[in-house]
């Protein structure tokens, strides 16, 4: 009988999903550090922690007021063995608005936060991954302007916090729905129009103009466009209260104007910039939108992002009732990549002080469980391996203090407390060290 040669096992390659990656525990601080930040911050300000699932049914995800076509062409969907068709979460919003849908007596205004991960099948690129975590803070049931004025308040405190000077520039999406009305511009292009006029800071007033016609506009829409964006008048909301010609743009103004003057009783007008062109891109605001940018421009990506969007929650539920709702996202990794560009950005140490034994590890255990215990970062070196070695180990790891514990500390119960960027030793005693790094 002819044995079969052993079949060797099947070689696979250790390489993560495309758009996926791992974040290693250098980046992976100083992306927690923000998230710390951001939750602080969203606690301040009476927002509440919410989870939810990131598997949720199709129908849901796939429903008109949901997340729109161009979203729904990135869902990833799955079957589960019960074969009912569910899909991974694409963003924070739909699932936030079934939550309001299945907890009716929920007190308004609903004041919540969310940081998590959501899953879209589109285009890798800088900046886009297919994996990421998105940071929204949303509250519903108060129509006042009131609302986006706190939220820009808060983007500002955020910023301050994490040493990145930022500006944020509003608009209203009535105002320029009023704005596209006033220029005749026909429904059939306005989305175009929106589209184009939303990348004015990025690309200028000749970019704009580039794209329209790229777009194939009709010169005349073109002409009487550009005459806009050429008038530095066009940039003051008063501009408009005295071109008012229809009712979009005159709620607009109004609402521009209540929300200017919240933004001047919290004192941040320096820290906001009014663009009446800026449009979110997206279809679902309905009033107030906003983007964040770094003042010094380093990233030309916002930062963060939002606006008002009452009509979403009640039309996705279908229940007759008004959820009016505004909200804000920040956006983890170009925070992340922002800080790491400044100078004076420094990785912190893991941990503030290492033990390292030298045959006594009962009594290194019992003073690195101590100080654990008042709170203190530390760690003890459980190898075994030679002096040179660890204190190498402790180099690497930038770790700042080092205490070598012999049996001659124990039995003085005095040791030396090294700082590893000066070389400078510090002695005290074993029940005082606790008390350095308090």
């Amino acid at each position: 009988m002819i044995k079969n040669k052993e079949e060797k096992p099947m070689e696979f390659q250790l390489k993560n999903v495309k758009g996926t990656k791992d974040f290693l525990p250098e980046e992976q601080k100083g992306r927690n550090e923000i998230i710390q930040v951001l939750q602080e911050n969203f606690q301040i300000y009476g927002y509440q922690p919410l989870e939810t699932p990131i598997l949720c049914y199709q129908e849901i995800l796939a429903s008109k007021y949901a997340g729109g076509a161009e979203i729904l062409k990135e869902m990833y969907k799955l079957k589960d063995q019960g074969d009912r068709d569910l899909a991974l979460r694409y963003d924070l919003t739909v699932p936030f608005s079934k939550v309001i849908g299945m907890n009716p007596n929920r007190r308004m205004p609903f004041k919540r936060y969310e940081i998590g991960k959501v899953f879209r099948d589109g285009p890798v690129k800088t900046g886009r991954m297919r994996e990421f975590i998105q940071c929204d803070v949303d509250m519903v049931g108060v129509k006042s302007v009131m609302a986006e004025a706190e939220l820009m308040l808060m983007a500002t405190e955020v910023f301050d916090k994490l040493g990145l000077d930022i500006y944020i520039t509003y608009s209203n999406r009535k105002l320029l729905s009023g704005i596209l009305e006033y220029l005749q511009i026909s429904k059939d292009n306005t989305n175009e129009v929106i589209l184009s006029l939303d990348k004015l800071e990025k690309i200028g007033a000749a970019g704009v103009k580039a794209e329209l016609t790229e777009r194939g506009m009709p010169q005349q829409i073109i002409e009487n466009i550009m005459v806009l964006l050429d008038n530095p008048e066009a940039k003051l909301i008063d501009y408009y209260k005295k071109i008012t010609s229809n009712s979009q743009m005159e709620e607009g103004v109004e609402q521009i104007e209540a929300l200017n003057d919240y933004l001047d009783a919290m004192n941040i007008r320096d820290k906001v910039r009014f663009n009446p062109f800026l449009a979110r891109g997206l279809e679902i605001y309905t009033g107030t939108v906003y983007e964040i940018f770094l003042t010094d421009g380093s990233i030309t990506s916002s930062l963060g992002a939002g606006g008002r969007y009452d009509d979403i929650i009640g039309g996705f539920l279908q229940d007759g009732l008004e959820y009016p709702a505004v909200g804000i996202t920040f956006g983890l990794e170009g925070i992340y990549a922002a800080l790491t560009m400044k100078e004076e950005y420094k990785e912190k140490p893991n941990i503030d002080i290492y033990i390292i034994p030298l045959g006594v590890e009962k009594e290194a255990l019992k003073m690195v469980t101590t100080l654990r215990r008042e709170g203190i970062k530390a760690d003890i070196d459980m190898t075994k391996r030679k002096l040179k070695k660890s204190l190498d180990y402790a180099n690497k790891e930038k770790i700042p203090y080092v205490i070598i514990l012999g049996a001659e500390e124990v039995q003085s119960q005095i040791v030396k407390i090294k700082n590893m960027e000066t070389g400078q030793e510090e002695t005290t005693k074993i029940t005082e060290v606790f008390q350095k790094f308090k």
